[in-house]
């Protein structure tokens, strides 16, 4: 059996871009039998941006919710949060002791603040070393990442190899597992749906609100008897990574042959995500009004998440003389 390790950004409510190019597809690879899957939101890994508490925690609650809404098996698979599992803080110092500064300099996610050291914490440039912890502790074969995180894994790699040099076999050196088929989601204004850029869609808003979003979505101003090019408008590019082929053949004839104005194009495409998502909505809806809920299903992930993690680092302290 494979074990395939992902962890999640606790980064706020999941969008429609992160549903399609993140969630179904890492649940539907979690449904394999032949794979055991450890999910975990990366609230520590948080903790380098956000300070206030409050926003932490509902972030928290409103990605555990996301994917348990859309079927995330946690009696098959375990769903933890980062944070209750402390042991990976004591692996993450050990490694921390091993890994050259260097390294560290080289990454990423430091080099892309580095202008502004002033604005860089400490935990921001070891950043790496907590995500080799949070994979090498569960001893994971696989690691699912987009090519933005490709030098992190193979970070982890290089400081698996290192410890397993010095003190014999102990870490699992893992792989990448790179999904060359990621979709890419446009958002409202045409590029990449992301958090950063504003331009997203939010499914579980309430049923006006989500209404007033997709109205927002960027059109040309061709008038509505005009025929339009379906593969240059985001109303369709959204839509048809969503609809069945049967509804996308139905929308881009109705954009070809004219008398179809982008307002229906968007009301089409709210009245899809009402119908395609209803009971992903409403799961969500009751998590987030239910934390006690949402907490028992994240506890037993943690449990069982803990017991592994013991595990490793009993082995881990005794290769190190503790």
């Amino acid at each position: 059996m494979a074990r395939i390790l992902t962890g999640i950004q606790s980064s706020g409510v999941p969008h429609l871009g992160n549903i399609l190019g993140a969630i179904l597809p890492a649940i539907e690879m979690s449904r394999a039998p032949e794979n055991e899957s450890f999910f975990f939101i990366a609230d520590l890994h948080s903790l380098t941006t956000i300070k206030d508490a409050e926003i932490r925690r509902h972030h928290i609650n409103a990605v555990a919710a996301a994917w348990i809404a859309f079927g995330f098996d946690t009696d098959k698979n375990l769903f933890y949060r980062q944070s209750m599992v402390p042991e990976v803080c004591e692996l993450a110092w050990y490694l921390n002791c091993l890994t050259p500064f260097p390294m560290l300099a080289n990454a990423h996610s430091f080099k892309d603040k580095s202008e502004k050291l002033a604005d860089v914490n400490a935990g921001l440039f070891t950043y790496p070393v907590l995500m080799a912890a949070d994979i090498l502790l569960y001893q994971a074969n696989f690691v699912p990442v987009g090519k933005d995180q490709l030098q992190h894994l193979e970070m982890t790699r290089d400081i698996a190899q290192k410890f397993n040099h010095i003190y014999g076999d102990t870490f699992v050196i893992p792989e990448a597992k790179i999904d060359e088929q990621v979709k890419i989601v446009p958002g409202i204004d045409g590029q990449k749906m992301s958090k950063s850029y504003q331009n997203f869609i939010d499914i579980f808003l309430p049923d006006k609100e989500l209404l007033k979003v997709i109205k927002s979505i960027v059109t040309d101003s061709l008038p509505l008897e005009a025929a339009k090019d379906p593969d240059t408008c985001n109303v369709y590019n959204i839509f048809k990574l969503i609809a069945d082929s049967d509804q996308t053949s139905a929308m881009r004839k109705n954009y070809l042959e004219g008398g179809y104005g982008y307002g229906h194009a968007k009301q089409a495409l709210y009245e899809l995500i009402i119908s395609k998502f209803a009971s992903a909505r409403e799961e969500f809806g009751f998590l987030m009004s239910n934390p006690a809920t949402l907490n028992h299903q994240l506890e037993k992930g943690e449990k069982r998440a803990r017991a592994y993690a013991q595990d490793t680092l009993s082995l881990v302290r005794e290769k190190l003389g503790y």
